[in-house]
C-alpha cells in the first residue's frame, strides 16, 4: 500500500480546493483512507500534463478482487483454516465470548471471523473495528495467522 507522501507526490500539488480539500495534501490522506476518490480532483481528470499520473494513482485504487468493505482478503490458498484469527479477532469475542471467545465453535452470527470448510471466511464485515467513522487500525487477525493468510489492503 502506498504511503501519503507518495500520493502526494503524483497529485498536482496546486490547492486549487477544487476537490473540496484545504490542501492537495488533505486529499492525499483522504484518497488513502478512501473518503475520496481519485477522480474527485479536477485538474487531475482534465489536465493532460497529470493524465500519467492519473493513471498510476488509479492503478492504486483499483479495487482487488474479494476485498471487503475494510479492505480484508483472506487468501484461501494459504489458509489453513487454524481459526487463531477468529479466537483472536476482539469483536468476536465481545460479541460471542462463549463461542468464538473461548476458541469454540461461534455460537452466534455476530461474528466477523469464522473457519468454514477449512478456511476463514469473513461476515459481518462492517462490525470490524476497521469499517466506519470511529474506525481503527486493529490487527489482532493479522498478527496471530501463522501462514499470513489475512492481510488489509
Amino acid at each position: 500500500m502506498a504511503s501519503v507522501m507518495e500520493i502526494y507526490q503524483l497529485l498536482p500539488k496546486t490547492n486549487c480546493k477544487e476537490c473540496g480539500k484545504s490542501t492537495c495534501m488533505a486529499f492525499a490522506v483522504d484518497l488513502l483512507s478512501r473518503k475520496v476518490k481519485v477522480g474527485d480532483c479536477p485538474p487531475l481528470v482534465r489536465e493532460d500534463k497529470y493524465k500519467a499520473n492519473y493513471e498510476k494513482l488509479s492503478g492504486m485504487f483499483t479495487p482487488v478482487d474479494n476485498v471487503t468493505e475494510t479492505g480484508l482478503i483472506v487468501h484461501a490458498d494459504k489458509c489453513i483454516g487454524c481459526g487463531n484469527c477468529v479466537v483472536a479477532c476482539p469483536v468476536n469475542v465481545a460479541a460471542d465470548p462463549m463461542g468464538a471467545g473461548s476458541g469454540k465453535a461461534p455460537t452466534c452470527d455476530r461474528i466477523i471471523l469464522k473457519v468454514e470448510d477449512g478456511i476463514v471466511k469473513a461476515m459481518n464485515v462492517q462490525e470490524c473495528r476497521r469499517f466506519g467513522e470511529n474506525k481503527i487500525l486493529c490487527v489482532a487477525c493479522i498478527d496471530t495467522c501463522p501462514t499470513k493468510a489475512i492481510e488489509f489492503v
